[in-house]
């Protein structure tokens, strides 16, 4: 009897090996011919590095006391009904949604970037980030969406969720490589998804999208780091152009990135969830209003902020940054609300957020903060 139960498991504990073996040799074939694949993993063009968890809770007892939630909750704008309702514009028009989630009209099409509806960007509805507010529209009060753009995979960008809620409601899911295996397994039609690798175009009706290079990495679990690819996006209509950015750290393909396909009329680019201690995959204002400039951006939005506390500065820090920051060197921008739609002509907003704050960020503390971070 113990012979059998050994010569079973024994058996069992094989067959999951062959599996993984398989699968890992499966996937070593499917993403081979990726310049962005090595060594049976993503890597960046430049060395990179994630703090580890010692620097983390170092960093975060450093940083204990910063107010990193608003006070009371964000005020979420009622979206406009020809957003929801009719054809969509001709004219590039964003409504954002919250963090990363914009819904962009362009030459009669609405596509909805990193999707992410849910109370939590988190593997378990319980715990995990939280939403300073809801989302600005709820996915079954979301209009007609023709296609998904998705940047990477982490909970923050890729909620299954959500994606599960839309596999039937939208037209086509483009994303990059390895992250399309996870929609089909949550039920997306493989017939439409489509991964694309950096620098890869594809055309949708009167768009043409392009995957562009980013620094990040990627992972949803503990054995999957840099399984799938990370990518910014590039949206490219009849006379209007718009760079997403994804999540991403400072680096040389911005400016290969506005040689190629600037310049745009709107930029949407991560402004938020920085830190000294992760300086290679996320950008600090400064830079994020330096990497606009390097798409050639003429109007910039930013994203990737005043949505979940996801790292070790005031919640409302990035959005005073960025606008002293545009104000000093002549960049338009835009700051609308949650559920706000802007146009690139769209004058600036006023600071809506400093009124959930009575001791928001004053002007001295961004002269301090970009003082120590020069």
């Amino acid at each position: 009897m113990v012979i059998a139960f050994v010569l079973v498991a024994a058996f069992c504990l094989g067959l999951l090996a062959w599996h993984a073996i398989t699968k890992r040799s499966r996937v070593a074939r499917a993403h081979s011919g990726s310049p962005a694949w090595r060594n049976g993993r993503f890597r960046n063009v430049a060395n990179t590095r994630v703090a580890s968890l010692g620097e983390v809770w170092k960093t975060m007892r450093a940083h204990r006391g910063l107010r990193r939630k608003p006070q009371s909750p964000l005020p979420v704008a009622t979206v406009r009904a020809d957003v929801l309702s009719g054809p969509a514009s001709q004219a590039l028009q964003v409504t954002w949604l919250g963090h990363s989630s914009v819904l962009i009209e362009l030459d009669g099409l609405r596509l909805l970037t990193d999707p992410v509806l849910s109370a939590r960007a988190s593997p378990v509805p319980f715990a995990g980030p939280k939403r300073f507010a809801p989302p600005a529209l709820t996915v079954a009060q979301l209009p007609p969406i023709d296609a998904v753009i998705l940047s990477h995979d982490h909970y923050d960008h890729l909620d299954r969720d959500t994606i599960r809620a839309l596999a039937d409601r939208v037209g086509h899911f483009y994303t990059t490589l390895g992250v399309g295996q996870r929609l089909i397994a949550w039920g997306v039609d493989a017939k439409r998804v489509t991964e694309l690798d950096w620098w890869q175009e594809t055309r949708f009706g009167p768009l043409t999208l392009a995957a562009t290079p980013a620094q990040h990495f990627s992972g949803r679990g503990l054995r999957d780091g840099n399984s799938t690819l990370w990518a910014s996006w590039v949206v490219l209509g009849a006379h209007e152009r718009l760079f997403f950015s994804g999540d991403t750290g400072m680096h040389e393909g911005f400016s290969k990135i506005g040689e190629r396909y600037g310049p745009f009329d709107l930029t949407l680019v991560e402004c938020g969830a920085y830190n000294e201690t992760w300086p290679d995959v996320h950008m600090q204002p400064e830079q994020s209003l330096a990497a606009h400039q390097l798409v050639r951006g003429r109007t910039m939005m930013p994203v990737h902020w005043g949505t979940f506390d996801l790292a070790f500065h005031r919640w409302d820090e990035p959005a005073e940054r960025i606008r002293a920051l545009a104000a000093e060197q002549g960049v338009h921008l835009v700051q609308p609300r949650p559920g706000e739609t802007v146009r690139p002509d769209t004058a600036l907003q006023s600071p809506w957020w400093r009124a959930l704050e009575v001791n928001a960020v004053s002007d001295s503390t961004i002269k301090l903060i970009k003082e120590t971070t020069a």
